[in-house]
């Protein structure tokens, strides 16, 4: 896979840029079965196989290190990646599959992927069963822990890491089966997670200690449908994406503050049509907002924009404040920040690619384009341990 050029002259800006940054790679999970359709996602007749890509995040110029075959969805977050912190490991889950009666429609997955990393080419070591609609996951600070958030049943699965070795433990119900556990995030100190419940607009607190997850029955209200969330490195806020009921209307990202007794919203602010993705970045003030602006609707709706956008907010105490905006492309998912928070890949569906810009005094700039196997749909770097 080769890079496309968009912007020759900030490619040089880019190669500064990476000489600062960490070793770093980017998982992205990519969706062989689905296209958008007049704004209908459909399974198409001759489906690629779905794959998951490395791509080195590190160097001057972003490249795809390599790809292999692996179960993914576009359904639920972009977040069906997590990687360990010494990029050793990567957990891909895959919330929908074909179905084997009827491959023109797909039905819940219960899969996760182990893959080694470090192994040359990389390789799945291991598929776990989980709970069904498997989807967002995040691994625990020590490394030891991971929780996958089940879309289709209402729980949360709990995994054990020990090693290459990925052991799947309790399940934790958070809500009623149809309430959409959708994606599952920990705070930086280990002791607390949150997860998203788009179905019935809630957001449960976890208890951790050790590998002993509880739900501690407190429920945060956000706003219609919260979807992806993210806890900043500092451990001070974390955002969560409100995408909507996909009318047309204005949707929102609010803000949480998690060193509250008990945690609490502080702040909502309207970010435009389905906000799909979110990602805070590792300095912990900025926020990367994807938002399809209607780009997945039919053409003649009114409510169609031929482009989404990806949004740059601010961390300023409990407010957020926009600071930077850039077109992207149509049924955009997930984006994934440098270890400098200099760089951002943002995923497009259609178009089969990935986006690179690069941020620097505030501005956004797009710098080039990773063509991809099939449609990308989630994405991930690696997070840092507890210190």
């Amino acid at each position: 896979m080769t890079m496309r050029p968009c912007l020759p002259a900030l490619v040089a800006v880019l190669s500064l840029c990476a000489a600062r940054a960490d070793a770093q790679i980017a998982v992205s999970a990519n969706d062989g079965k689905m296209r958008l359709v007049n704004g209908v996602a459909t399974v198409v007749e001759q489906p690629r196989p779905d794959s998951v890509s490395i791509i080195d995040f590190a160097s001057g110029t972003p490249r795809v290190r390599a790809t292999i075959p692996a179960p993914a969805s576009v359904v639920g977050p972009p977040v069906s990646v997590a990687i360990t912190a010494d990029e050793s490991l990567a957990l891909v889950s895959s919330a929908m599959k074909l179905d084997p009666a009827n491959p023109r429609r797909t039905v819940p997955d219960n899969r996760v992927s182990v893959i080694d990393l470090k192994a040359n080419p990389p390789a799945v070591i291991a598929t776990l069963e989980v709970g069904q609609g498997a989807a967002g996951l995040s691994i625990h600070p020590s490394g030891a822990l991971a929780l996958v958030a089940n879309r289709a049943e209402g729980t949360v699965s709990v995994l054990t890491i020990a090693g290459r070795t990925v052991t799947v433990g309790a399940k934790i119900a958070v809500g009623e089966p149809t309430s959409g556990p959708s994606h599952v995030v920990f705070t930086p100190d280990g002791k607390t997670a949150l997860v998203s419940r788009d179905n019935d607009h809630k957001i449960s607190v976890l208890a951790i200690e050790g590998t002993t997850v509880t739900y501690t029955r407190r429920d945060l209200n956000a706003g219609l449908r919260p979807y992806g969330i993210d806890i900043s490195t500092r451990g001070d806020v974390a955002v969560v994406a409100n995408i909507g009921l996909g009318g047309g209307d204005a949707d929102t990202i609010s803000l949480i503050d998690v060193k509250a007794q008990p945690p609490r919203v502080v702040n909502t602010v309207s970010v435009g049509q389905t906000p799909e993705g979110i990602k805070m970045a590792p300095d912990g003030r900025h926020v990367a907002v994807v938002v399809m602006n209607g780009s997945n609707k039919p053409r003649n709706s009114p409510f169609f924009a031929e482009r989404g956008s990806v949004i740059i907010y601010e961390v300023r105490g409990h407010e957020l404040a926009r600071v930077a905006e850039a077109p992207i492309g149509q049924w955009s998912q997930g984006a994934a920040w440098s270890a400098d928070s200099r760089r951002l890949l943002v995923q497009n569906m259609v178009g089969d690619d990935i986006q690179v810009f690069a941020f620097e005094g505030g501005k956004l700039q797009e710098i080039g384009t990773l063509a991809m196997p099939a449609s990308p749909a989630g994405i991930r770097t690696a997070e840092p341990m507890t210190r």
